[in-house]
């Protein structure tokens, strides 16, 4: 499985231990929920919300050892098992984030839009090095730096989905440095000019990748190789953004099937950038 909003994150995967995977897989049902309240469906914003505050109160309502309301049940009897191995507040900077993509702000700076991915992004990470008993605070830097890169790559790529949906990840500050609307980003526009916004973007992206991506690294035993996968799957789709032109606002770039050899090698052969 994946969650769709983080498509580079490999969850409850045959690298998991059997014994994390309820823990995993009831992380991914509570985000993937939380996810299609804010997305999916003709609802109105304002149903939205009501819907994300039902569900944070039953949030709340699981964390206290209260009963939750019938309808999400699925969602919070599997993740009640496992709340003594996870951290509630991540669940709810989650819930946090969701709720601001159902009216986003336009980003200042890159700062701005770092606090997004430290709500919407690294929780995640922070939730599964939890679940292996990993917390200190070189790794969690790590893990950060690898989802808000994710995050980030994740952007880079969607442009031809998020621009007709209003939504614009790019900070006002790199759009004036390169000259470039925030019209023209949501519209798809290509030139000279958004080519090199997304090519300084996706360079923002790596550095950040490579500036975590030693956890991998250190890490040992299934979860080491499975964020190793992870990594390359990132960098795999910003080379691909590369590899033509950085034109990702006409052409989304995805991981194929023929992908997989090449991302296993990478994997195999990985080491930490100098």
């Amino acid at each position: 499985m994946s969650v769709d909003h983080y498509e580079n994150f490999p969850v409850a995967s045959v690298l998991c231990p059997p014994a994390l995977r309820p823990a995993v897989a009831a992380i991914y049902h509570f985000a993937r929920t939380a996810d299609d309240l804010a997305d999916e469906g003709d609802a109105a914003p304002a149903e939205r919300r009501q819907a994300l505050q039902a569900y944070r109160a039953d949030l709340q309502a699981c964390v206290d050892g209260r009963p939750v309301s019938p309808r999400w049940t699925r969602v919070f009897v599997p993740l009640s098992h496992e709340l003594p191995r996870l951290q509630p507040r991540l669940l709810h900077d989650l819930l946090d984030a969701f709720e601001q993509d159902l009216s986003p702000p336009r980003y200042r700076d890159r700062a701005h839009l770092l606090d997004y991915c430290r709500r919407s992004a690294n929780p995640v990470g922070r939730l599964l090095l939890g679940l292996y008993g990993v917390g200190d605070p070189v790794s969690l830097q790590r893990s950060d730096a690898i989802c808000s890169a994710l995050q980030l790559i994740n952007f880079w790529q969607d442009f031809t989905r998020d621009g007709p949906n209003g939504r614009l990840y790019v900070p006002q500050d790199d759009l004036d440095r390169h000259g470039v609307s925030a019209e023209d980003v949501l519209a798809c526009r290509d030139s000279p000019a958004a080519r090199a916004l997304i090519a300084d973007l996706c360079a923002w992206a790596r550095e950040l990748m490579q500036h975590g991506a030693p956890l991998a690294l250190t890490l040992r035993g299934r979860i080491g190789w499975e964020l190793r996968l992870v990594v390359q799957g990132g960098l795999r789709i910003l080379d691909k953004i590369e590899s033509r032109g950085h034109d990702s606002v006409l052409h989304r770039p995805a991981i194929q099937g023929s992908d997989a050899p090449r991302l296993l090698w990478r994997a195999l052969t990985m080491r930490a950038a100098p």
